[in-house]
């Protein structure tokens, strides 16, 4: 015990009198300056695996100083705390007991947090570059990730009405002219108002559902936003795995996805992908043209025009008689202006303007005449385009972006810019002026209410979320602290931990573990409803043997920071006392089993296909994606989970990271399930993620067939013995026999017979590319040795169609032979009360003819039934 208290005691003095740096956490009345920790760069903080930083940092050779969280091998930052509001090298951080605060050297308060709802105990560095606020109960008060500036990480989301913006320069992190914002239907690049890139628009990103999005979030798999509560992916952009993929918005208004990978930075995605689509990358007026050769822009002048150097000082009229007007300001907007004050210069064919895809023409069918007019009367406007078979008027408003080069043979569209001097080029008649100015103030109303009373209905409903939010938590709170007992109020720190519950609490949910939905190795699972009325899965564990808190905590904080649309979500924990209980989210249609093998409606093949890849997908994500790689080690349908839309989620990852050491020695009855279980379990061989392949494998042959591979043929799935190639019982209508589905997978595919391998009911709705498809990939994970299976990523690639499907190897695949016969062989099936059927899977090699006479009988309900 004196060794907790001695515990924050060190980490309030050492960081105070000698500079030293922390690890993982800091606690109030600390205070650090750049000037103090100058021999670590300004770190005073690190995260635990060493991974990011907290620094106070200068960028540039201009000596202005932020709070930044930054990636320590690479040295990049992922956020600043006070962007707009630089401290001198003097200037100092302060934690105290209320939050953070900045300080100029002579004490000006130039950043702090907001008021709290409790008093700080620490502050942390999470593993995933998250600066988090915590109270004594572990409760997260404040945190970085909830206050983005231009770059989001693995673990962050980026909520509907949030936005990043661009810096200034390098050396500048100031707020810049950029934005990307995220509503309820896309993710959009803006500057200073104006759109020019849409994520649904980009060529490589899936658009698969219509619900609204909630968030964008980056994992190691790809880009997304989410909508339905999580459950729906809205919006998709795949991209090659990756450790630690950053997206950002950088200073030029590229939003880029780039990987870190061998000291180096590879970027997998941008957008726009044409440079020349950026709004000032040739600065006001400036001509942008891509050049292929080189992969860079040119910039020029249009015709009529001089200056276009490569920055953003832009181009001014060639005759100097000529200037270009200011726009006003916000409060005469849409003034009205003397038309023949103004002139306009034609830009020449081939001319185009980012903002023209993204908006709509404020005049249809008008005459050219009219739309300069129109622009002429507002003192906002300050160029057209004119569209000559739609008579389509675009008018540019407040700023002058870059003129972007199209096709210079297509003459429709025509640009002008708006001038000040030389010889009016409107010639309006009187009468069509008087028309033009009744309509420009309506024009504007017309186009600009829609947007302002989209966000602020936008800016108004997540006000109200987040004050709900607030409230609520504020009431769960107050109920721990009462409940509590003294030994859970005992302070320990985890980075990443989830919502943590108290026991009380989750049997309020379950109305004492009324309903239960499940059962496994590791425990009963529950149906509960929390006070916000969200449905939930609580799983009871009641085989830990004597895990300590701590250490389960551990294990649970990185459980609870894996997120992928294809993995279940863990939403908290409790761990008080002696129990340990774990707070999923909750899916309707429980199980892949129940819908698969059950008497409801019949899973069509597109369906059964989207399964297949989802469930390759998040294992994918288990094995290559996060920062801890997991090997599930009982992947089977029980614990592949559906939702109403038949949205795939994996269960029970990372369980098996909970077992303790005394358990270790039940690792083949613990960690697998008959049916499943690659042969290396069976051999004492080494465990890899390759065991998931093969398991991934035997689930495949399952959606294929639509039944158990280890059951009795049933009556409705005829197999003659001509087919079964001697390897099964004669089956007809009228009978029942037995049927190894592998190794029947693996004579029809030598016999090329692949429709007979595919679930009957489906009645023809499939055809046998597709079977053979599905069939060879299955096959291909079912190699006995290991090495010679796909990883995951391969497999999605295959069933992706960015890798060709490869052929299975036999001589790897003799084995099923054995298992086959050992199946058949059987002169007594024991069949359980439940209805399930125990099979046999002996410690068999394929190289080895003499076996172990002992058989491993393990029920698939007796590791981890459905939820």
């Amino acid at each position: 015990m004196g060794y907790f208290l001695l515990f924050p005691t060190i980490f309030l003095v050492f960081p105070l009198v000698s500079g030293l740096t922390s690890s993982g956490l800091v606690q109030p009345n600390f205070n650090a300056s750049y000037n103090a920790f100058i021999g670590n760069n300004g770190t005073f903080l690190f995260s635990r695996n060493n991974t990011f930083r907290a620094a106070i940092f200068s960028p540039g050779a201009q000596k202005s100083f932020y709070l930044c969280v930054i990636h320590a091998e690479s040295n990049t930052i992922i956020w600043s705390a006070n962007r707009d509001a630089p401290i001198s090298e003097s200037g100092t951080v302060s934690l105290t007991s209320k939050g953070l605060t900045i300080a100029d050297e002579d004490g000006k308060i130039r950043w702090s947090t907001p008021p709290l709802k409790s008093s700080v105990s620490a502050l942390l560095l999470t593993d995933f570059g998250n600066l988090v606020l915590h109270d004594r109960s572990n409760a997260s008060l404040w945190e970085s990730f909830h206050y983005p500036t231009d770059t989001i990480v693995i673990g962050q989301h980026l909520p509907v009405g949030a936005s990043l913006s661009s810096a200034v320069s390098d050396d500048d992190l100031s707020s810049g002219d950029y934005k990307l914002t995220i509503t309820t239907s896309d993710a959009f690049l803006q500057w200073k108002g104006q759109t020019y890139w849409k994520l649904s628009m980009d060529t490589k990103a899936f658009v698969n559902a219509n619900y609204a999005a909630e968030y964008m979030a980056i994992n190691g798999t790809g880009l997304y936003l989410f909508g339905n509560n999580e459950s729906v992916v809205v919006i998709e952009v795949f991209l090659p795995l990756s450790d630690f993929p950053i997206a950002q918005l950088g200073t030029s208004g590229m939003f880029t996805v780039s990987s870190y990978t061998s000291d180096n930075w590879l970027q997998e995605f941008s957008g726009p992908d044409d440079d020349c689509g950026i709004p000032f990358i040739c600065g006001p007026i400036g001509f942008c043209k891509y050049d292929s050769s080189s992969s860079n822009p040119i910039c020029s002048c249009p015709s009529g025009f001089h200056g276009g150097l490569q920055n953003t000082s832009g181009c001014l009229p060639s005759d100097g008689s000529y200037s270009l007007p200011v726009s006003c300001n916000s409060t005469n907007k849409g003034s009205r202006s003397d038309p023949s004050a103004f002139s306009y210069l034609w830009l020449g064919n081939g001319s185009g303007y980012f903002s023209n895809s993204f908006s709509q023409p404020v005049k249809y069918g008008v005459n050219v005449s009219f739309c300069k007019n129109l622009c002429s009367m507002d003192c906002s406007c300050l160029g057209i385009f004119y569209g000559n078979s739609s008579g389509s008027c675009y008018v540019l408003e407040n700023e002058l972006g870059s003129i972007m080069s199209v096709d210079p043979t297509d003459t429709n569209l025509a640009g002008f810019i708006k001038v000040l001097g030389g010889s009016s080029t409107t010639n309006f008649s009187g009468t069509t002026s008087v028309s033009g100015q009744r309509q420009a103030v309506p024009v504007a109303a017309l186009v600009l209410l829609p947007f302002v009373g989209f966000f602020l209905l936008v800016a108004l409903g997540f006000l109200f979320w987040k004050r709900c939010g607030l409230s609520k938590s504020k009431e769960k709170i107050s109920g721990r602290c009462n409940s509590r007992s003294s030994e859970d109020l005992e302070a320990f720190y985890i980075s990443g931990l989830p919502k943590r519950f108290d026991y009380d609490e989750l049997e309020l949910a379950t109305d004492k573990f009324k309903t239960q939905i499940g059962s496994g190795g590791f425990g009963a699972v529950y149906k509960g409803t929390l006070p916000d009325k969200t449905v939930v899965a609580i799983k009871k564990i009641n085989n830990l043997g004597v895990q300590g808190r701590k250490e389960f905590c551990t294990e649970i904080a990185v459980i609870g920071n894996i997120h992928h649309v294809n993995l279940v979500r863990l939403k908290g924990f409790c761990a008080q006392g002696r129990q340990r209980l774990l707070v999923y989210e909750y899916m309707n249609r429980g199980s892949l089993d129940r819908t698969l093998f059950g008497s409801g409606s019949i899973l069509e093949w597109h369906q059964r296909f989207d399964i297949a890849l989802g469930t390759a997908r998040g294992l994918a994500y288990l094995h290559s994606g996060c920062e801890h790689k997991i090997i599930h080690c009982d992947v089977k349908p029980e614990n592949i989970l559906l939702d109403d839309n038949l949205q795939v989620k994996i269960s029970d990852f990372g369980l098996s990271k909970l077992l303790t050491p005394e358990q270790s020695g039940l690792f083949t009855t613990m960690r697998g399930t008959r049916g499943y279980l690659a042969p290396e379990w069976l051999t004492n061989s080494a465990i890899s993620e390759k065991t998931d392949v093969y398991s991934f494998g035997m689930v495949l042959l399952e959606l294929v067939s639509g039944r158990k591979n280890c059951l009795l043929q049933s009556q409705s799935h005829s197999i003659d013995d001509s087919a079964s190639g001697g390897g099964g019982q004669s089956t007809t209508s009228s009978g029942s026999g037995l049927v190894y589905y592998p190794l029947f997978a693996l004579e029809m595919h030598e016999q090329k017979k692949y429709l007979e391998l595919a679930d009957p009911r489906l009645q023809g709705r499939t055809t046998r590319e597709e079977v053979e498809k599905l069939v060879r990939v299955a096959l291909c994970c079912l190699h006995e040795e290991p090495a010679l299976r796909p990883n995951m990523v391969s497999v999605v690639g295959m069933l992706e169609g960015g890798i060709p499907v490869v052929q299975p190897i036999i001589e790897s695949l003799n084995f099923l032979r054995f298992y086959g016969r050992r199946f058949t062989e059987a002169s007594t099936v024991l069949e359980r009360n439940d209805g399930s059927t125990s099979f046999p899977l002996a410690n068999a090699s394929r190289s080895t003819s003499d076996l172990h006479n002992g058989f491993s009988y393990i029920s698939s309900q007796q590791i981890s039934g459905p939820r």
